[in-house]
């Protein structure tokens, strides 16, 4: 089982449902692709809720496809981290993903 270790939690009002381990943008919408990237929800939020994101640590994150260990990641048009490409780079993976919706732990 992975951990995370986040060393930086702020709040958001959630403008959309927010999912567990998908990135949310700095609005408070699921992050679109190559997006700047706020941080990762501690939980699943509410449209209308003061959201809780992971914006700094190791932080737990769904792939959206296969991912290498040590690659730059970004947001897909799902919120999920894909290798980065031409996009906003959020972090590094510390684990490589085989497909999509592997949960892997992201260092920023």
């Amino acid at each position: 089982m992975k951990t995370e270790k986040i060393l930086l939690a702020v709040t958001i009002a959630a403008a959309a449902a927010l999912s567990r381990f998908r990135f949310a943008d700095f609005t408070g919408n699921v992050a679109g692709a190559g997006e700047r990237v706020l941080g990762v929800p501690t939980s699943s939020f509410a449209q209308g809720e003061q959201a809780s994101v992971a914006t700094h640590g190791e932080i737990l994150v769904e792939a959206g496809a296969a991912i290498a260990e040590g690659a730059e990641v970004e947001s897909d048009a799902s919120g999920r981290a894909v290798t980065k490409n031409a996009g906003v780079a959020w972090g590094v993976a510390r684990d490589a993903a085989g497909a999509a919706g592997d949960i892997i732990r992201v260092l920023r």
